[in-house]
Formats: C-alpha cells, sequence, structure tokens
C-alpha cells in the first residue's frame, strides 16, 4: 500500500515537472550543452588539420624524361600523402581555361632540365600553399628545379581567402536568425506575407553586407550587384529553411536548422578550408548545401568572372523552393497567422 501511493506520489510529480516550465528549460539546458560539443567538434574535425585527399592538376608541355616525371609527381603524392589526379592538355592556353573554369588547383608546366608549378591561389589558397611549399622539395630531392608563380592571387585584403566565408556565413546565419524573429515578433504574419517578408530582408541584408565589405572596408572589391544577389539568395534560402522546419517541428526548429546550415554546412563549404583538404565525406557533401553553394558562387563571381556556373544557384534554388513548398503545403501547421493568434487572445 506504501509502495503504491509511493509510485504514484513519484508519478505525479513527474506530470506536474513535464507541464511546467522547467521541463523544456531543462531539456533545453541538455541540448545547448550538447550543441555546444557538436559545434566545437565539427569545425575542429573539418578545420584544424586540414590533409589533402585527391588534389586535380594540368599538365602540359613534354617531360625531360617519363622517369622523371613520374618521380615528381609520385614525390608530391608521397609528400603531400595524396593523390594528384592529373588532367592532361595540349596547350597551356587549355590549361588555364581549366583553372578558370575551376576543373584543376594548378598547372604542372615540363620542360626539359626542369619544371614550372603555376597555383591558382583563388581557387583555394590552402591547397595553393599547400603546393607552393611542397613542389620546390620534390623537385630539388630528384635533382629538377621547379619554378613556383601565383598566376591568379586572392585580393590584397583578403590574402586567405577568408572573407567570402564570413560574408556567406553571415548571410546563412543572419538569414534563419531573421525568420526566427518574424516568428517572434510577427506571428500574425499570413503565410504569403511571412514570403514577402524574408524575401524583403534577404534583399536589404545582402545589400548591407556587400557595402559593409566592398565600399566601407575597402577589404573585397566585389562584382557588386552579382555578389549581392548571391547573399540575398542565400539569406532568403537559409530563411525559408527555418520557417519549412518551424512548420513541420515547431518550436524546436532550430536544432534542424543549426544542423544542416551551421554544424555541417558552414565546415564544409569550402570557404575556410578548400574541397581538396577537407575529409571525404565534407568534401563530397558541402558543394550540395546552401553554405557551400554560396561560397562557390561568390567565389566563382569575385574571382572568374565570365566562367560562373549555374550549380551553385540551382542549389540553393532548390533548397528555398523547397522550403517555400512544405511551408505552404502545411502552412495550416506553422505557428503564426492572424486567424491563430486571435484564437489564442480570450474573449477574441
Amino acid at each position: 500500500m506504501g509502495d503504491h501511493a509511493g509510485d504514484t506520489t513519484a508519478g505525479a510529480r513527474l506530470r506536474a515537472f513535464r507541464h511546467s516550465p522547467f521541463f523544456p528549460a531543462t531539456v533545453l539546458l541538455l541540448i545547448l550543452a550538447c550543441a555546444a560539443g557538436l559545434f566545437a567538434g565539427s569545425y575542429t574535425y573539418a578545420m584544424a588539420n586540414p590533409t589533402p585527399h585527391r588534389i586535380p592538376i594540368a599538365v602540359t608541355g613534354v617531360p625531360p624524361s617519363e622517369a622523371t616525371h613520374d618521380r615528381f609527381v609520385q614525390g608530391m603524392e608521397h609528400a603531400l600523402h595524396a593523390e594528384l589526379r592529373l588532367r592532361h592538355y595540349a596547350t597551356y592556353a587549355a590549361a588555364r581555361d581549366a583553372v578558370a573554369e575551376q576543373r584543376v588547383y594548378a598547372v604542372l608546366r615540363s620542360r626539359p632540365g626542369s619544371a614550372g608549378l603555376d597555383v591558382s591561389g583563388a581557387s583555394g589558397a590552402t591547397v595553393a600553399q599547400l603546393l607552393a611549399e611542397t613542389a620546390p622539395r620534390v623537385g630539388q630531392a630528384i635533382g629538377t628545379p621547379v619554378a613556383v608563380r601565383d598566376i591568379n592571387p586572392m585580393q590584397s585584403g583578403d590574402p586567405r581567402g577568408l572573407a567570402l566565408f564570413y560574408i556567406s556565413l553571415a548571410a546563412v546565419i543572419v538569414g534563419f536568425v531573421g525568420a526566427i524573429q518574424l516568428g517572434v515578433h510577427a506571428r500574425e504574419l499570413e503565410p504569403g506575407e511571412r514570403i514577402a517578408f524574408t524575401a524583403g530582408y534577404a534583399l536589404l541584408g545582402g545589400f548591407t553586407i556587400a557595402a559593409v565589405v566592398d565600399w566601407g572596408l575597402g577589404a573585397l572589391h566585389l562584382p557588386f550587384v552579382e555578389s549581392w544577389l548571391i547573399l540575398a539568395l542565400t539569406m532568403f534560402t537559409s530563411g525559408m529553411v527555418f520557417t519549412a522546419f518551424n512548420t513541420l517541428v515547431g518550436r524546436w526548429a532550430i536544432l534542424p536548422t543549426w544542423g544542416v546550415m551551421v554544424l555541417l554546412g558552414n565546415p564544409s563549404s569550402g570557404g575556410a578550408v578548400s574541397w581538396p583538404l577537407l575529409p571525404s565525406l565534407l568534401g563530397s557533401v558541402g558543394r550540395w548545401l546552401p553554405p557551400g553553394a554560396s561560397v562557390n558562387a561568390q567565389h566563382t563571381a569575385v574571382y572568374f568572372r565570365g566562367h560562373q556556373h549555374a550549380f551553385p544557384f540551382v542549389v540553393l534554388a532548390v533548397w528555398a523552393g523547397v522550403s517555400a513548398v512544405v511551408f505552404w503545403s502545411w502552412r495550416h501547421r506553422h505557428p503564426g497567422g492572424r486567424e491563430k493568434q486571435q484564437a489564442a487572445v480570450p474573449g477574441a
């Protein structure tokens, strides 16, 4: 009898706890603790010790001998602990075009008695630095002088290429934070109005980011309209991703949004560490996520003008479009809207 009464009391206390404000606060406490560890872990795993895996390199010219050529390539692979994926081009102009199209990260120019390695800092600063440091040592070891030059350097205000990563990061984070704030301070917005205001703050926010970095700080010389629109599309996509998750999972929408956009998307974006130096899975997944697509499009717009690809824009558009369709199709589940807010007011 006493045990039964004790069980009843414990059950009543548990039910009271679950209906009190302490339950969600406790859950949030645990989630934040896990999120802090995952956040630190994801960035450390991706960026703390970048290691090459496969690096595409163009080859042009006539090597002094196949044996020397093979020894240099093998020496580079041994020193880098990576595979050099050699792509042969008949002319140097064709190899340079492959660099501009971002199919390769450097050009190996072979000629009798010596070799030249043309790296492209704009293709990936971390990759270019690694190749530039390694090639002369390998050439010295095999007795073949190797001259290294950077044929497409980074802008002087952004020598390590991090500014593009930072502006894309700002667009991603402000994008979903803006959607969160619309949900808090403008809950009465109807679905169409919510999408319109998300597009509105994305356009203004993208303009502000580009203006501050280019006109204000002079850190980057941007193709202003193109960079602005890329940032605006990134911010809109990020906001719509949160809105879709908010429709599907309610108040816990920040968890999947943070996971996709920050824990996975930003470390794998190729902005801080080039894709060939990321762990294989992140390097493959990154370009399919909004942060990676944004960095990719921005990077091409700034450093490879005239060679822009449709792929990153398609990625951003698909994420934004699917999120908008999810939100619109299940808009009755979204916590916002005038009718829901009026119904929640006593006596309305």
